[in-house]
């Protein structure tokens, strides 16, 4: 199968500031990407170049099969953009945002009905932009990125700073859509949602492409898993020990970790998104 998005060795520079160096990346359809790394990595730079907003200052770009930004015109009507600043018009209803959307894709008789009960907004449709939480924007955002039903979707941190409620209702919008067939570019420096959501994620850091594969095949190769166990002794102390996983002799040293006491809880644990981050760039996400 075709990727719905090629991009490659592309680069961008403000000024004699590189934000994205030679990178390359292909985004599957069905498949959601974790375009993962901290604020001025990169990410913004490259979903405005996919999208036609920037012109690459070297590299090529295909979406849908169609070289942008030679035909980014025809791109435009199958794609979905949602960004992290909110540009909705404030003074129209929920209504008139996604109708007003919708003329512009030269979609006549449009009903925003459905979009809306998608997002849980039904029931304010008609109330102003104005009156509504940064949730419920985000999410009419959503809705707006979904009108044209679009081949492909670029979401430029869709559920920073929201309410775990207005998040949880974005990011099962999300799969929905990946389950349809969408291809789904997404950046975040949350690497929770990242891992929860991501088929495959790519780290940038000073806009280059660090690594990229899928959450679980990430933390197995460059992080370490082990047991950590709470025992209480004869003594009513309570103590713990970590046993590595990938000890030769993880049998034994379980066995003895066990023997310390009254066993109180046993708990896995593996590397993070974040520590696989780390263990690449050198630092954190908000360093």
């Amino acid at each position: 199968m075709s990727p719905a998005v090629a991009a490659r060795e592309l680069s961008y520079a403000y000024g004699d500031h590189v934000a994205v160096d030679s990178i390359s990346v292909d985004v599957a359809p069905g498949e959601i990407l974790g375009f993962l790394g901290p604020n001025g990595a990169g990410k913004s730079t490259t979903i405005k170049m996919l999208t036609g907003q920037l012109r690459p200052a070297s590299g090529t770009i295909e979406v849908l099969g169609m070289a942008m930004p030679a035909q980014r015109t025809a791109i435009q009507q199958r794609i979905g953009v949602c960004f992290e600043e909110k540009n909705l018009y404030l003074s129209m209803s929920a209504e008139e945002n996604l109708r007003f959307f919708a003329q512009l894709f030269g979609m006549a008789g449009f009903d925003p009905a459905p979009l809306l009960d998608r997002v849980g907004l039904a029931d304010r449709a008609r109330d102003r932009v104005r009156e509504y939480s940064k949730g419920m924007r985000q999410r009419l955002m959503m809705a707006r990125t979904l009108v044209n039903s679009p081949d492909v979707l670029f979401l430029d941190e869709p559920t920073d700073g929201l309410d775990p409620v207005s998040a949880r209702r974005i990011r099962d919008l999300v799969r929905a859509e990946a389950a349809r067939g969408a291809a789904v570019l997404l950046t975040t420096h949350d690497m929770m949602e990242a891992d929860e959501l991501s088929d495959r994620v790519a780290f940038i850091n000073e806009g280059l492409i660090l690594a990229v594969d899928t959450p679980e095949q990430l933390k197995l190769s460059h992080g370490s898993r082990s047991l950590r166990v709470r025992t209480r002794g004869s003594d009513g102390d309570v103590g713990e020990k970590v046993v590595a996983l990938d000890d030769p002799d993880v049998a034994g040293a379980m066995s003895a970790a066990l023997s310390t006491g009254d066993v109180l809880t046993v708990h896995s644990e593996e590397a993070t998104l974040e520590d696989i981050f780390v263990h690449f760039a050198g630092r954190g996400l908000d360093a």
